[in-house]
């Protein structure tokens, strides 16, 4: 009797891990679509400067972050592997990979927990990395202080001094629209266990999108010592951040003079 119970519940374990297998497959397959959607049709989605991307080897993608959603990093994701067929390793924060439905889904197409040997590794394999240096603080910015990049980790400029890998500079507008943040719902956000929760719409808006991709910064040659290796990503940090700011507002106004 006791070998008949195992073996049903063995069974019964086994269709219970196919049945969420098959559930999973099918969010992941339903977000795609609807990612795509999104892309074409909703926000009518622009991209300058495909050609600064470089065709092989690899390469540091530094882009502001912004909209209360994150959707950007899933866009960008998207577009940059149904334009270039390379494979873009995103960087995310831990609790996105706990997320239902997108976080398997980021997982699958190359997301990876921050982590600056991550990062290097992957550099050092050649790959495309993408990293957002805002962080959360970047879709945490309430909406009249939209566009106004917040203080970057400089975690990417010592990935990048660390291998020599090319940093390319992107701008991403649009999102601040679509999920424009009205405030925010702290009690949700921690019995969710997240960094935070915003008020916003429900359903991203259908704000026109462009993302605008710079010509490469070459990282300076790697100093011996640490404390000016410290010293040197700072400041590739700093110009870094100058440089999508500026590449930030100069967008808006290209994408404004596309709507009129």
């Amino acid at each position: 009797m006791s070998e008949s119970l195992a073996d049903v519940i063995e069974v019964a374990g086994s269709e219970l891990r196919f049945l969420r297998r098959l559930v999973g497959d099918a969010g992941e397959n339903a977000w795609e679509r609807l990612l795509e959607w999104f892309i074409d049709d909703w926000f009518r989605l622009d991209v300058l400067g495909l050609e600064n991307i470089p065709a092989d080897g690899p390469a540091v993608l530094v882009s502001n972050h912004s909209g209360a959603w994150g959707l950007d990093a899933f866009v960008l994701q998207k577009v940059l592997l149904r334009s270039l067929r390379r494979r873009l390793h995103v960087l995310a924060a831990p609790f996105v990979f706990r997320l239902p439905v997108l976080g398997p889904y980021a997982a699958r197409k190359g997301g990876v927990p921050i982590d600056a040997r991550a990062a290097m590794k992957r550099l050092g394999d050649g790959e495309l990395v993408a990293v957002f240096p805002e962080g959360v603080a970047g879709l945490e910015k309430p909406f009249r202080d939209r566009y106004r990049l917040q203080p970057f980790s400089p975690g990417f400029a010592v990935a990048a001094l660390h291998t020599g890998a090319p940093i390319v500079p992107v701008a991403v507008i649009g999102a601040e629209e679509s999920s424009p943040k009205l405030g925010e719902l702290p009690a949700l956000a921690r019995f969710l266990d997240l960094p935070y929760f915003p008020l916003t719409s429900p359903f991203p808006l259908p704000a026109k999108w462009l993302v605008s991709i710079g010509e490469p910064i070459e990282p300076p040659e790697r100093p011996s010592g640490f404390g000016e290796r410290s010293a040197a990503a700072r400041r590739l940090c700093a110009e870094v951040q100058d440089t999508v700011q500026d590449m930030v507002e100069r967008e808006r106004e290209r994408r404004d003079s596309l709507l009129r």
